[in-house]
């Protein structure tokens, strides 16, 4: 009976375990979302950005996107991480799909390709694999321009990110560097969104984007990005959604506010540079926009042709 006893705990015990991995298991989930096919070679620009975690790319750079996308560019959301663990409530497979399937609509709605690597949330490291993952990314979607976080930031994540980005910035045009992928013949333009950290160096941004024009739409897009900012993500809790309409609504219009105001702060604090891309009279009406920094690992474009790569037409 004691030997019959502890196989059955054994077993039990085993079982737990593949339970318990099974729910935090990206993998075992199906949470990541497939590859878009490469665009085809037509002349347009071809855009790939990456964030850390799926909303990443959408927060910062949904604006640009979705003028990219306007005019016939082809532009691509990568989220490095599949953010299984960015919920208060729920965690593992169940989230990692849930995001795969929220930035999915946001994504369509800003027209832009979206990918999620099957990465866990809180644990990409600047790897030889990873290095060559972001490689095969940048070259099969053969990129003019690549957009991610600056590597000084406080999300692990966020920075390892940047690392990544920084040293896939050569590399991609090595022909022997993962050869099973043919390699750029011409250096993208690697560029790091916006933030507000200031150590050991501040974002100093090359390109502001009035995103005026689409402000709705992109906010429309975060919207559809329910778990992270609708129910706080990581940081909420059970009241913060009310369980009536009105006062989802409530909420759900707060967090737009809140956005826009967030991009609002963007336009003001760099409305010189604004006004040095769009000319006093324009740049002083920008109300909403996103800023860019050039990483100097990639392609440095001078001021001209950096703003004929951007959509920085008409408002």
């Amino acid at each position: 009976m004691l030997r019959k006893a502890g196989i059955f705990v054994s077993i039990g015990l085993i079982a737990a375990l593949g339970i318990a991995w099974g729910i935090r298991a990206g993998r075992a989930s199906g949470g990541a979302a497939p590859r878009a096919a490469a665009p085809p070679a037509d002349g347009k620009l071809r855009v790939i950005v990456f964030g850390a975690h799926p909303d990443d790319c959408e927060i910062r750079a949904g604006g640009a996107a979705a003028m990219w996308a306007a005019r016939g560019d082809h532009v691509k959301f990568v989220s490095v991480t599949n953010g299984d663990i960015g919920h208060w409530k729920i965690a593992g497979g169940p989230l990692a799909q849930r995001r795969t399937e929220e930035v999915r609509r946001a994504d369509a709605i800003l027209g832009a390709a979206t990918e999620v690597l099957d990465i866990h949330d809180g644990e990409i490291l600047p790897t030889l694999e990873n290095r060559k993952t972001i490689t095969r990314l940048i070259r099969e979607w053969r990129a003019d321009i690549v957009i991610a976080h600056r590597p000084n930031d406080y999300h692990p994540d966020h920075r390892y990110t940047g690392v990544l980005i920084q040293d896939a910035a050569y590399m991609v045009t090595v022909p022997f560097f993962c050869p099973d992928v043919p390699h750029l013949t011409r250096n993208p333009v690697f560029l790091y969104s916006s933030d507000n950290f200031q150590k050991p160096n501040p974002f100093e941004p090359d390109m502001v984007v009035s995103i005026d024009p689409v402000i709705e739409k992109k906010l429309d897009a975060l919207d559809a990005i329910e778990s992270q900012f609708l129910e706080g993500g990581c940081g909420g809790h059970e009241g913060l959604v009310p369980d009536d309409p009105a006062g989802r609504e409530k909420r759900r219009q707060e967090v737009r506010q809140g956005f826009a105001a967030r991009f609002r702060s963007i336009a003001d604090k760099y409305r010189g540079k604004l006004v040095e891309i769009y000319g006093e009279e324009e740049g002083r009406k920008v109300r909403h926009a996103e800023a860019f920094e050039v990483c100097e690992y990639g392609r440095r474009p001078s001021k001209e042709e950096l703003r004929k790569l951007f959509p920085v037409g008409a408002r």
